[in-house]
């Protein structure tokens, strides 16, 4: 049983159904079957947690936390460690049965009953019980459902990790935590009770937004706009992936001074635009390009490399003495740097092995991008925006963002931006933007024609740049000359969608394919309910984009 494994949570699944043998994403049967116990024991804690609730009592936040964490650990290319997962398990069974104690008598579903074994052989032996597809009755809209509210919360996770890293929390989300996670194991709930919590969870991934947007321009200030180099820089260096300015920041301050040049990879490029974060002047550029091309990338590099949220690939053997993880993320063999008691992280042992790679020989020519315009910064131009509009001078607005992805038809976002025509603004976020971000696509009516809107979670400030905008032209987001163009990957795609959904904004594009997880009736209800299109070809969508009736 330990060989098999089922997940399709992913956009690379195999054959667009499943992984079964191992996942594309590198994830062994081992890992993917700890993963499905620990989210079986995250549901059993939610279920007594939810009726402890109920009796207006408060759950610890270091149960929270733990929640939180133990469903970002699970999401796509984050933790490849098994005795992570093991740890994690055992941690699980202690906090379930503190709340087993707490929580008042009555029935309750075997995620709650069930009690973890000892040995990580009987765990995997176990874990089938938690597979995806081991109840072969339930009806297959469902699962969907159960899986889309999963995958949500799995992405709400990963926000709410990085807000509350910084010091800020929302309770709401934190409530819904387990709300959204009992849901899933709740046989009385109706198609219509789960359609309306997977809108909830999307209500519950714009409030996370909002809470991370806060604690991250309230820490470092509004992004404004900034010129990024994205080419090498000579010296001693470290590259910084993921999302979690809160790691850069502590970096930055513990390599000033040490001659060590500092880049951001992948979603981490728009902390440049963060005031507190560009003053630092060995935060010299941005390298490579999206997550999936690290493999490539990194290899033999001369310097070190910092993994801080997800998005990390098996590491090859060429650079897997210089690569680091911290927080959730892991990998079996690669040096992981923890937190300290006093939330801090001692980061001497890249620093001092960056020092001993010696870094890039020489300088390339500079080439520089612009980023940072958060809903902040290009509100700031919104009365111009709106007489440019008015006058016929800015004639639409395309927000092409999203995960980015190995698939040959994600070329599909790079031809759709090249097409889009010179009197149109495209605004983009997410690693999505590597396919076109280095493009020059030079300005309309004194504007940049591409505004970086910053990381995945800053689809909160896309919302917020819809919104101010439908407000001056007195109308509502679906009136506006706007098209949405999403690429999805991983989970926190999916809580963006539903985030976006629960705004009820329609008609948007959705590609490279549409998610393994969504059966054909939940498909076809988000496309009668919110006109959700499956990409076609970019010339067909552009073309039917500006015909649309503003």
């Amino acid at each position: 049983m330990e060989n098999a494994m089922f997940c399709y949570q992913c956009e690379q699944t195999m054959g667009g159904k499943g992984c079964t043998k191992s996942g594309v994403c590198g994830k062994t049967p081992e890992i993917a079957n700890l993963q499905d116990l620990l989210i079986y024991q995250l549901k059993g804690i939610s279920c007594y947690a939810k009726k402890i609730m109920e009796q207006e009592k408060k759950i610890d936040k270091s149960i929270v936390s733990f929640v939180e964490n133990g469903l970002f650990t699970t999401l796509t290319n984050v933790n490849f460690d098994a005795e992570v997962h093991v740890k994690l398990l055992q941690e699980s069974q202690s906090i379930k049965e503190r709340l087993r104690d707490e929580a008042p008598e009555g029935e309750y579903p075997d995620q709650c009953t069930y009690n973890l074994s000892e040995t990580k052989e009987e765990m995997l032996k176990d874990s089938v019980k938690a597979g995806i597809m081991y109840d072969q009755s339930l009806d297959a809209d469902i699962r969907s459902l159960r899986s889309t509210i999963l995958y949500g919360l799995k992405g709400v996770s990963a926000y709410g990790h990085q807000a509350r890293y910084l010091g800020y929390h929302s309770d709401q989300v934190d409530e819904f935590y387990f709300k959204g996670l009992e849901a899933t194991t709740n046989d009385n709930l109706s198609l219509e009770d789960l359609i309306r919590m997977a809108m909830r969870t999307g209500e519950i991934s714009v409030e996370v937004m909002r809470t991370l947007d806060e604690a991250n321009t309230t820490t470092y200030k509004n992004p404004s706009p900034h010129k990024v180099n994205v080419n090498r820089v000579k010296g001693p260096f470290i590259i910084v992936s993921g999302h979690d300015l809160k790691d850069l920041e502590m970096l930055l301050e513990q390599t000033e001074g040490k001659g060590i040049n500092i880049y951001t990879h992948g979603e981490m490029i728009p902390a440049h635009g963060y005031p507190s974060l560009k003053k630092y002047k060995h935060l010299v550029g941005n390298f490579g390009g999206a997550w999936q091309d690290q493999q490539k990338e990194f290899d033999n590099i001369p310097g070190c490399i910092l993994m801080t949220t997800n998005c990390l690939m098996r590491p090859r053997e060429t650079y897997k003495d210089r690569i680091f993880t911290t927080n959730v993320v892991g990998w079996d063999g690669i040096k992981f740097i923890p937190t300290k008691d006093d939330e801090t992280k001692d980061f001497s042992e890249i620093i001092e092995k960056s020092l001993e790679l010696g870094g890039f020989k020489e300088d390339e020519e500079k080439k520089e991008i612009l980023v940072g315009f958060g809903h902040h910064a290009t509100l700031s131009h919104a009365e111009k925006i709106v007489e440019e509009v008015k006058a016929g001078n800015i004639r639409h607005f395309f927000l092409i963002g999203g995960c980015d992805g190995a698939r040959p038809g994600r070329n599909y976002y790079t031809d759709f931006a090249k097409m889009v025509p010179n009197d149109c603004i495209i605004l983009t976020l997410a690693c999505g933007k590597y396919r076109f971000n280095k493009l020059d696509f030079g300005t309309v009516s004194g504007l940049p024609r591409l505004l970086d809107v910053g990381q995945c979670n800053d689809a909160y400030s896309a919302v917020r740049i819809a919104t101010a905008l439908a407000d001056a032209f007195d109308t509502d987001v679906n009136s506006l000359p706007l098209t949405i163009v999403l690429s999805w990957y991983e989970q926190k795609a999916v809580a963006d969608l539903l985030a976006l959904l629960s705004l009820g904004i329609k008609g948007m594009y959705l590609g490279p394919s549409l998610p393994a997880f969504l059966s054909p009736n939940v498909l076809q209800y988000l496309v009668d309910t919110f006109n959700i299109k499956p990409i076609s070809t970019a010339e067909e969508d552009l073309k039917s984009s500006l015909n649309q009736i503003c």
